[in-house]
């Protein structure tokens, strides 16, 4: 009896150590959106991986010489039970994805950068895994408090050409649907203060 409590006390204990720390930034399956601390601990910088919505219209459209523009939003928002929830922070970048037929290549610009890729499907995979973009100086959120965060990556149909923005309207092949990827954040309380 009192080696099966120690057993399961051992056991209880190892499970224990295994569990993530409650508020902790990392959560438990990679693919979530997580916010970390810059090296110099003076900005949050926002890690996700997303699903490009490219269906065969854009794939086509693409490689006859049309460049798609995606965004990718972020916004940070402190509840309020009393007042309108606080936008903390609000941040953008516009990605564009064309295809040079010359060299038979793949261009995506952003941020006044331009990557160079063979194929389609390796263009997308780098615009759908942002690492360390910087979205909100550390000194703007309160250390305890509870943030709801959101983010995603759609096609911005107000950058095609005209022809273009009308199937846009009327089909769904041009008009995917993109999801706000939503999760809490609590920066913690500094180890000083606790």
């Amino acid at each position: 009896m009192i080696a099966r409590f120690a057993l399961a006390l051992a056991l209880a204990a190892t499970l224990w150590g295994q569990m993530p720390a409650a508020g902790a930034a990392e959560p438990a399956d990679p693919s979530e959106p997580r916010l970390e601390l810059d090296a110099g601990g003076d900005s949050w910088m926002l890690s996700a991986e997303f699903e490009v919505p490219l269906t065969r219209a854009f794939e086509d459209a693409v490689r006859r010489g049309v460049p798609l523009y995606f965004v990718l939003e972020f916004e940070l928002i402190r509840p309020r039970w009393w007042w309108t929830d606080e936008r903390v922070a609000e941040r953008s970048m516009v990605y564009r994805l064309a295809y040079h037929a010359l060299t038979r290549q793949f261009r995506l610009g952003f941020d006044g950068l331009t990557q160079v890729f063979d194929s389609l499907d390796e263009a997308t995979r780098t615009m759908a895994g942002i690492r360390n973009w910087r979205v909100v100086d550390a000194a703007r959120l309160s250390p305890g408090t509870e943030y709801e965060a959101r983010v995603r990556l759609r096609l911005d149909t107000s950058q095609l050409p005209k022809p273009f923005q009308v199937n846009a309207i009327t089909s769904r092949d041009w008009n995917p649907q993109s999801e706000w990827k939503r999760f809490t954040f609590t920066p913690p309380t500094p180890r000083s203060a606790q």
